[in-house]
């Protein structure tokens, strides 16, 4: 995975190699140690309990009895304001600025905590494209040439290879497809390691999965999913937030909630008049 640090972050580079490239990379040190303390101890505050939580790509850990220990927690946004600061960072809106489009948006964030012991995901792809595994569901010729998505790992505790670091097949983003047992991705498939603070970026579409955390920590991490303005988010997120946090957040925060971008929209109600045009 080809790596950077939060000063030499260039987003023309990180696009051409999530396209181009391996589709993932990493930069070093984007949060610092007060921001990664104050986020994990809102997720461990919010994850100590057993209820269970929906999840994805976890089929086998289910029918297993072991998907108690890998735990989600939603709706951070309402959790603390330490995540809005990891959404909106300026690095990330200055890449994500170029890869998705100018007005693009956040479809998601949530934190993945994977106990001891807890097991790995399947090898897959992410939302939009994660049911392309029944492709006759999707428009024909879809391909990846365009990216729908982004996703960002902030990660909260070390991702070793032994506490599961996510894996990843390098340049799989280059075929849009669903990875097969016959793809055996477990005999060449890279790892996203890193530190506390790290980020690991990556294109969607790049097959990946989380792996079993064989270490004796946690291995937890803030997962934010980013969108062009135009796809609809998984996460409804401004339905769930109070309506102090909506009235005052940052204009970029606006943006990433979707709330400059009116579609859906009633237009049988809508102001009268030419909404739409170069002029």
């Amino acid at each position: 995975m080809r790596r950077f640090t939060k000063d030499n972050a260039d987003p023309a580079a990180i696009v051409e190699e999530l396209l181009h490239g391996g589709g993932a990379v990493g930069i070093s040190g984007l949060f610092s140690p007060e921001d990664i303390a104050e986020a994990r101890a809102i997720v461990m505050e919010h994850s100590e309990q057993e209820a269970p939580k929906v999840t994805h790509f976890q089929g086998a850990a289910e029918d297993d009895g072991k998907i108690n220990l890998q735990r989600r927690v939603w709706n951070l946004l309402a959790k603390g304001e330490v995540f809005s600061r990891m959404a909106a960072h300026p690095t990330l809106m200055t890449t994500l600025r170029q890869f998705l489009g100018s007005e693009f948006i956040m479809g998601s964030i949530a934190a993945n905590r994977i106990l001891p012991g807890g097991p790995g995901q399947e090898p897959h792809v992410d939302y939009p494209y994660w049911d392309f595994h029944k492709p006759e569901t999707h428009p024909i010729g879809l391909n990846c040439s365009f990216p729908m998505n982004a996703q960002v790992s902030v990660l909260l505790d070390p991702f070793t290879e032994e506490s599961g670091a996510t894996a990843y097949m390098p340049g799989s983003q280059k075929e849009l497809r669903y990875p097969t047992p016959e793809d055996k991705f477990y005999d060449t498939c890279a790892r996203m390691t890193g530190e506390p603070g790290d980020v690991a970026l990556f294109y969607g579409v790049t097959w990946h999965c989380a792996m079993p955390n064989n270490a004796d920590h946690d291995r937890s991490a803030i997962l934010i999913q980013y969108l062009p303005k135009w796809v609809k988010p998984m996460e409804d997120m401004p339905a769930a937030l109070p309506q102090s946090f909506i009235d005052g957040t940052s204009p970029d925060m606006r943006q990433l909630l979707g709330l400059n971008y009116p579609y859906p929209e009633v237009l049988d109600a809508a102001k009268a008049g030419n909404t739409e045009g170069r002029t």
